[in-house]
C-alpha cells in the first residue's frame, strides 16, 4: 500500500492508496502520526507492505523519524475535534465524541431481526472475492475490509452518502444530496465504549471499525430514524431497543443540515 501525504481534500483510501490529508500541511500533528501508525499496522497485519510518499522532503523525514516512535504516539488522545476534513459547514471538522453506522431502511429492518450489525461478509453470506469484483467495490477494497463493520464519526454525512449511492446505481450529484435527499437509518455509539469491544480495530482511516458483529443490546447508544419511514419500521424494533431509538422529521434544506441536525439531537440527549 501507498501512502501519500499532503493538502488532499479529504483522508482516504483508494484503489491501494492512503491519501493522508494533514489539518495543517506541512505542519503534521502527533494525531496524525498515530493514524499513519495505524495504518501501516493494520496493512502489516494482513501482509500488505506499505511505502511513504510526500512532495515536501522535510515533512517526509519527520515522519519517518516519528513512525519509529510507536509506542509513544500509540498513547496520543484523540482531539475533541479533528480538522483534517473541514467540508462540513457547521462544524468546519469532525466531532470524536461519538461514531455512527449508516444504512438503508431495508438493510435496518435486517438488523433488528438479527439484533445485530454485521460484517458485509457476514450480512452477505457470500465469498470475499465476489465482494471485491462488485461495481460498489469502486475503491478497490481488499477482501479483509469485508470483515468489518465500519464506522464514521458521529456529525459526518457520507454514511448517508453512501446510503444514497447505492440507491441510486451512481454517485449522488447535489440536487440528490439536498431537495431529493433521503436519509438513512444511523446507528449511534459513544466512541470511548465502543473502542473496548473484543473486536475494535484502528485502521488508521476510520475512526474505529468492528470485525465481524456489534451486538445491539449491548453496544448501540441511539438510534436515530426517518420519521417518513416510522410506520413501515416501528412495529420491528426489538422491544429491547425501542427506548434508544428516536425518530427524526427531516426538514432539512440538505445532507449537511440533516447531519447537524442529528447529531444535535445526539449531543442534546445523552
Amino acid at each position: 500500500m501507498l501512502i501519500k501525504v499532503g493538502n488532499f481534500d479529504c483522508t482516504e483510501v483508494w484503489d491501494g492508496v492512503f491519501y493522508k490529508k494533514l489539518s495543517n500541511y506541512p505542519q503534521i500533528t502527533d494525531w496524525e502520526i498515530r493514524t499513519i501508525i495505524e495504518f501501516i499496522e493494520y496493512e502489516n497485519q494482513y501482509g500488505r507492505e506499505c511505502t511513504i510518499e510526500c512532495e515536501d522532503h522535510d515533512l517526509l523525514e519527520r515522519i519517518t523519524e516519528k513512525i519509529k516512535e510507536k509506542e509513544t504516539y500509540r498513547k496520543t488522545p484523540r482531539p475533541k475535534l479533528l480538522t483534517e476534513c473541514t467540508a462540513c459547514p457547521y462544524r468546519k471538522g469532525c466531532v470524536t465524541e461519538y461514531v455512527c453506522h449508516t444504512t438503508s431502511m431495508d438493510h435496518a429492518i435486517k438488523i433488528f431481526q438479527c439484533g445485530k450489525l454485521l460484517s458485509a461478509l457476514n450480512a452477505r453470506n457470500v465469498p470475499a472475492e465476489q465482494l471485491m469484483s462488485e461495481k460498489r467495490n469502486a475503491a478497490n477494497d481488499p477482501a479483509d475490509y469485508f470483515e468489518y463493520i465500519m464506522f464514521a464519526w458521529g456529525n459526518c454525512q457520507a454514511g448517508d452518502r453512501l446510503v444514497m449511492e447505492r440507491a441510486l446505481g451512481r454517485f449522488p450529484d447535489e440536487k440528490d444530496l439536498s431537495v431529493n435527499f433521503e436519509p438513512g437509518v444511523r446507528f449511534y455509539f459513544k466512541y470511548e465504549e465502543l473502542i473496548r469491544h473484543p473486536n475494535a480495530t484502528f485502521d488508521g482511516v476510520l475512526p474505529v471499525k468492528v470485525k465481524d458483529e456489534v451486538v445491539l443490546n449491548d453496544w448501540v447508544h441511539r438510534i436515530i430514524i426517518p420519521m417518513k419511514v416510522k410506520s413501515q419500521i416501528e412495529d420491528l424494533i426489538p422491544s429491547s431497543l425501542r427506548e434508544r431509538v428516536i425518530f427524526v422529521e427531516n426538514d432539512c434544506k440538505d445532507i449537511w443540515d440533516w447531519s447537524e441536525k442529528v447529531y444535535g439531537i445526539i449531543e442534546r440527549d445523552p
